[in-house]
């Protein structure tokens, strides 16, 4: 007998393209949304555009741990949905094809789909969140090479103000400079110059040379006349500012792989605040894996509307459930995290309820003949929007005959 049937490959067709569908608007959504709030943090601290692809590649992995189950669940949802709707569900169980085994296939790629998100929220996840704090950082700090603001006097330190009216050639030449040095003896130099462009020191990593061309140096000594310079080329020494190293990974609980967490977590050495996060950081990951394995089940028991009805509203209650769900786990893990609750009983709990919720709901839509699971959302709805209808078509003008 083969292991797939010609009723198994169906399905699997019908789920695969809403599944991804559904996984790249997600997860294109999230990237476009973050990358508009990057440009303007980059452009602010003024880095290298380069940065914005690199530090949306190292949320990728976040991105991506929530966008899998929910085109999971919508990809089965709206297969059986088609199938409901076109009449081929009413064939197929009246050939004697249960919702069980019509979910054979499903489940073999909800089983996939969990363990790359096991993977992902066990083990890249956390390394990428580090990566992208890391870039945060050094952005922040100067590390990646940011630019000197063009219009903006900048304080290199605290001994000298430079200020570049405009750069071409991505930054290597600018244009109309002005500096101000102050010795520790007290001597000031104002610096002018048409042109100039940095230099790099192959045996002084932390100094540069501001190479000028074309301008002026007024030299001001305390108690003396000042002097005029002109010159044709000058080389000015820029000492660089120390730039601070980052922290180590695993200062935050979300840095920590899977290992490493239980590691923390049932360690009794430890102080008792650090291992309450450890262990809901462990517990939120492992649950929310675990969820991924009755999606299926409520994918199904919202999929089927009414007869003769083509009604959408499970897709709009599975949507909000999924999403509710995970706040439910986020606060959970934050007051687990602080001690005020034991981790097992904030995560797993409403896990358990939900898990009953789903089965209830699939046992009724697959043993109790014509069951719905949310049959009086349903009629609700359908009494709202026939009232609506009523109203507006009562609130519009008559034309006269």
């Amino acid at each position: 007998m083969k292991l797939l049937t010609a009723v198994d490959r169906y399905i699997f067709r019908l789920v695969l393209m809403p599944m991804l569908a559904v996984f790249v608007i997600a997860a294109s959504l999230l990237v476009l949304d973050k990358m508009l709030r990057l440009f303007d943090f980059v452009a602010t601290e003024g880095g290298p555009v380069s940065v914005v692809f690199k530090m949306l590649a190292n949320l990728l992995p976040e991105y991506a741990s929530l966008a899998i189950p929910l085109g999971l669940m919508l990809g089965i949802l709206l297969a059986f949905r088609k199938l409901a709707t076109s009449s081929e569900l009413d064939v197929m169980r009246a050939l004697g094809l249960s919702y069980t085994r019509l979910l054979r296939v499903p489940y073999m790629m909800t089983i996939v789909l969990a363990c790359v998100n096991f993977a992902i929220v066990g083990y890249l996840q956390p390394l990428a969140r580090y990566y992208y704090e890391q870039l945060q950082f050094e952005l922040r700090s100067g590390a990646l090479g940011a630019s000197i603001k063009v219009g903006e006097f900048t304080t290199l330190k605290d001994r000298m103000a430079l200020r570049i009216d405009r750069s071409q050639d991505e930054g290597r030449q600018l244009i109309g400079i002005f500096a101000r040095v102050a010795s520790d003896k007290g001597e000031v130099l104002s610096i002018s110059a048409r042109e100039g462009r940095f230099l790099a020191l192959r045996n002084q990593p932390d100094t540069i040379i501001l190479r000028l061309v074309d301008g002026q140096i007024v030299q001001d000594m305390p108690g003396d006349t000042p002097r005029v310079l002109s010159f044709s080329r000058h080389d000015l020494p820029i000492d660089l500012p120390a730039i601070e190293k980052f922290r180590a990974r695993g200062d935050k609980d979300r840095e920590y792989i899977l290992p490493e967490l239980l590691k923390i977590g049932w360690n009794k050495g430890l102080p008792e605040d650090v291992r309450a996060g450890s262990q809901a950081s462990f517990n939120y990951r492992m649950v929310e894996v675990v969820m991924m394995l009755l999606l299926p089940l409520l994918a199904v028991a919202l999929a089927v509307p009414p007869k003769r009805s083509t009604s959408a509203l499970g897709l709009f209650v599975s949507i909000i459930m999924v999403v509710a769900y995970h706040k439910v786990n986020e606060y959970g893990q934050d007051v687990a995290s602080l001690g005020r609750v034991d981790p097992v009983l904030a995560l797993w709990g409403p896990f358990a309820l939900f898990s009953l919720l789903i089965v209830w709901m699939y046992w009724r839509i697959a043993y109790v003949p014509g069951g719905q699971p949310i049959g009086w959302l349903e009629r609700f709805a359908e009494s709202f929007g026939k009232r609506l209808r009523a109203l507006l078509k009562k609130g519009r003008p008559q034309l006269p005959a």
